[in-house]
C-alpha cells in the first residue's frame, strides 16, 4: 500500500487580481502559509501560467516549478477543465460557452473545439515538462441536453454520440500517451462523462486506451445519488486523480435531484466546505489506501455559505488528518511463529 500525498489545493476558485491571490508566487505562499504541500494550478488562468509557454520552454517550465518550490509546495496536475468543456459542445450551449475561449472565436462552434484540442495537446507536453504524470480535465458534452429524455431518444443516438467523442478525444489521448501522463476526466453532471457507466461507455470506444483515467470527485456522486464508495472498488484502477470536496443532498417534498431551477443556496444538492457536507472521507481515504492510489489529495472548494478564505484554512488540517499513513506490518506480527514448510505440513497433518 501507498500513502496518499496531500495536502493540496485546486487554485481555480481562489484566483483572483487582489493579493495574495493575483500571482503564482503570492497564492502558493498564502497556500502554504496555510499547511498545503502541493497545488493544482489552472492552466487557462493567465496570472498562474502561460499553458502555451510551458509547452514550448522547458526552461519557463522550470521557472514555474522554481516560484512553486521556493514556497515549499510541488504542482500536482495542470487543468483544462474549461478547455476540455470545449473539445465537444452541442450547438445548443455554444453561445454559453463563449467565455472559455479567446474573444476572436466568439460563436465559432468549431473554432474553439479546435482551439481546445490545442490547448490539450500543449497540456500534455506542458505536464510534461513540468514532471508532471496526471492531467485534470473535462470531457465535454454532445449529448446532456438528451440525459432525461422526453421524446425518447432515437435509436443509436448514445452509440454515435460516443463514437464522436471518442474521435475527437483519441488524438488528444495519443499525445498525452507520448509524454507518459494520464487524462483524468472529472466524472461531472453537464458532461457526457458523468458517471462509471458513461466512463465505461466512453472507454470501450476509445479501445480501453491507457491514458482515459478518472479523477475522483465524490461531490458529484452525492449529487446524483450514487454509492461513491462502491465506485472505488470497481474503478480503483483508473483513478488517478482526487479532488477532496464534500456535498450534501437533502431533497424534500418540493424538490430533488435537478434542484428546482434554485442557486446554490436553496437547492437539495449543494457543494460545501469540508467537513460541512455528508461525504464519507475517512471511508474514500481508506478505500483509495487500500487500492494503492499514490496520487495527490487536492482539496477543490466550492460553497454557497462558507467564505472561501476560511474553507482554505480549514481544508488543509482536515486533508492531512485523513491521510492515512499506511502500515509495513501486520497488527498480529507480534505472534507470529516463523514456520517453514515443513512445519506447515506438520500442522497440516500431511
Amino acid at each position: 500500500m501507498k500513502t496518499i500525498k496531500g495536502p493540496a489545493v485546486f487554485l481555480a476558485q481562489f484566483a483572483d487580481d487582489k493579493a495574495p491571490f493575483n500571482n503564482l508566487k503570492n497564492i502558493s505562499q498564502y497556500m502554504a502559509d496555510l499547511g498545503y504541500k502541493g497545488i493544482q494550478i489552472p492552466s487557462w488562468d493567465a496570472r498562474m501560467i502561460d499553458l502555451q509557454k510551458a509547452a514550448e520552454s522547458k526552461t519557463y517550465a522550470d521557472e514555474i516549478k522554481g516560484v512553486v518550490a521556493e514556497a515549499g509546495m510541488e504542482i500536482t496536475e495542470l487543468s483544462t477543465h474549461l478547455q476540455g468543456q470545449l473539445v465537444a459542445v452541442h450547438p445548443g450551449y455554444n453561445e454559453l460557452f463563449d467565455g472559455f475561449a479567446p474573444a476572436n472565436l466568439k460563436g465559432d462552434l468549431k473554432g474553439k473545439s479546435e482551439w481546445a484540442t490545442q490547448q490539450l495537446k500543449y497540456g500534455a507536453k506542458a505536464s510534461a515538462n513540468l514532471g508532471l504524470t496526471a492531467h485534470a480535465t473535462f470531457s465535454g458534452a454532445l449529448m446532456w441536453h438528451t440525459v432525461y429524455p422526453w421524446p425518447q431518444r432515437p435509436a443509436g443516438l448514445v452509440e454515435t454520440g460516443f463514437g464522436e467523442l471518442a474521435k475527437r478525444w483519441l488524438p488528444i489521448l495519443n499525445e498525452f500517451d507520448n509524454y507518459g501522463v494520464d487524462v483524468c476526466y472529472e466524472l461531472h453532471p453537464g458532461e457526457d462523462l458523468h458517471d462509471g457507466v458513461t466512463f465505461e461507455m466512453f472507454l470501450e470506444k476509445v479501445g480501453g486506451h491507457k491514458r482515459a483515467n478518472i479523477l475522483y470527485d465524490p461531490s458529484h456522486f452525492v449529487l446524483q445519488c450514487l454509492d461513491y464508495l462502491q465506485f472505488i472498488d470497481f474503478y480503483h484502477d483508473r483513478i488517478k486523480a482526487f479532488h477532496v470536496k464534500d456535498a450534501e443532498f437533502n431533497p424534500t417534498g418540493k424538490q430533488g435531484v435537478y434542484g428546482g431551477y434554485q442557486g446554490w443556496v436553496e437547492r437539495a444538492g449543494r457543494f460545501r466546505s469540508l467537513g460541512d457536507g455528508q461525504v464519507d472521507f475517512a471511508g474514500i481515504f481508506t478505500k483509495l489506501s487500500q487500492y494503492d492510489y499514490s496520487g495527490w489529495a487536492v482539496l477543490e472548494w466550492e460553497c454557497a455559505i462558507k467564505h472561501p478564505e476560511q474553507g482554505a484554512a480549514e481544508g488543509a488540517p482536515f486533508i492531512d488528518s485523513h491521510i492515512i499513513r499506511v502500515t509495513e506490518k501486520a497488527f498480529d506480527d507480534f505472534a507470529g511463529t516463523g514456520a517453514d514448510e515443513a512445519f506447515n505440513r506438520k500442522i497440516l497433518g500431511i
